[in-house]
C-alpha cells in the first residue's frame, strides 16, 4: 500500500495559555485545514481574554534545538512565524531557518496583542527587518504594525496599498495588509504580489463580536496551510481570508472568558 504524505507546517511563536492565539491557535488553525502542524516555542506567556500578565522567554539555545530537531528529521513545507519578542531571537530563528534551508515562510510580524500588551521590543524591529523579513514569502502586518515597520502612520484605505509596495523594499516577496483596525465599516485587506507588480483587494464585511482574539495568528498559518498544499499566495491568502472570516462568525456565538474571546477555529466541525 503506497503511504500518504502530510503536509507539514512548522509553527514557530510563543505560547497563549488562553489558547486563543499563538502556538495554540495555529496548530488548531493547521489541522482544521488539513495540515499536520510541528511547534516551536519561542516564549511562554501567562494570559487570558483579558490580557497578558507575563512573558518568559525561552532559552535561545532551546529555540535552536527545537527548531534543528523538527527539520532534521521531519522538514516542513511550510514555516509561520508569530511572536518573536526580542532581536536576539530574531536572528536565532533567522539562522536556523537559513541552516535547514527552508524556502516558504510566512512572516506574521507579532507587535501587540488584542488587548494592547507589547509583545515586542522596540529594539527587535530592526532585526525583524533586516534579518527575518528579507526571508519571507509573505509578511502579514496589520495596519499598526505596518506603520511601525514604516515608521509613519496608516490611517486609511487609499494609504494601504501604497504602504504594501513600500514594505516591498525590505526584501520580502508578497505582502498582505490587513485592514481590520482601519476606521472603516469593512475589513479589506491588501494583498502586494511582488512578482506581478499587483495589488489585490481582498474584500470581507466587518463582523461586530468582541471574540477576535488570535485573529492575526490564525490567518497567517492558514495561509501557511495552503502554501504547504501547492498553492499559489494568491489561493492561499484568498482561501485563508474565507476561512478566518467563517472562524469569526463561527466564534461570535459564543463566550468564553469576559474579554476578547476566540474565533472558532473547528467551526467546520462542530
Amino acid at each position: 500500500m503506497t503511504q500518504k504524505i502530510y503536509h507539514r507546517v512548522l509553527t514557530i511563536a510563543g505560547s497563549d495559555s488562553g489558547g486563543g492565539a499563538g502556538i495554540q491557535a495555529d496548530l488548531k488553525t493547521i489541522a482544521a485545514n488539513g495540515c499536520y502542524g510541528l511547534s516551536v516555542i519561542t516564549a511562554l506567556t501567562a494570559q487570558n481574554t483579558l490580557g497578558v500578565s507575563g512573558i518568559h522567554p525561552v532559552p535561545l539555545d532551546f529555540v535552536t534545538a527545537q527548531m534543528d530537531a523538527v527539520l532534521s528529521d521531519i522538514g516542513a513545507d511550510a514555516v509561520k512565524i508569530g511572536m518573536l519578542f526580542s532581536p536576539e531571537l530574531i536572528r536565532t530563528v533567522a539562522q536556523g531557518l537559513v541552516r535547514h534551508g527552508v524556502r516558504t515562510i510566512v512572516l506574521d510580524p507579532v507587535m501587540i496583542a488584542q488587548s494592547g500588551d507589547r509583545l515586542l521590543q522596540d529594539e527587535a524591529i530592526d532585526a525583524l527587518k533586516t534579518e527575518l523579513i528579507p526571508l519571507a514569502t509573505i509578511i502579514t502586518p496589520n495596519t499598526p504594525e505596518a506603520s511601525a515597520l514604516l515608521g509613519r502612520e496608516i490611517t486609511t484605505a487609499e494609504a494601504v496599498s501604497e504602504a504594501a509596495r513600500e514594505l516591498m523594499t525590505l526584501g520580502c516577496a508578497n505582502v498582505l495588509i490587513k485592514g481590520g483596525h482601519l476606521e472603516s465599516g469593512d475589513s479589506d485587506d491588501c494583498l502586494y504580489l511582488g512578482a506581478e507588480d499587483r495589488a489585490v483587494i481582498l474584500s470581507g464585511k466587518r463582523i461586530p463580536t468582541r471574540n477576535n482574539h488570535g485573529t492575526g495568528c490564525t490567518l497567517s498559518s492558514a495561509i501557511a496551510s495552503g502554501l504547504a498544499k501547492g498553492q499559489t499566495v494568491e489561493t492561499a491568502v484568498r482561501q485563508a481570508k474565507d476561512y478566518i472570516t467563517q472562524a469569526i462568525e463561527g466564534g461570535a456565538e459564543y463566550t468564553l472568558g469576559q474579554g476578547h474571546g476566540p474565533v472558532h477555529h473547528f467551526f467546520r466541525f462542530f
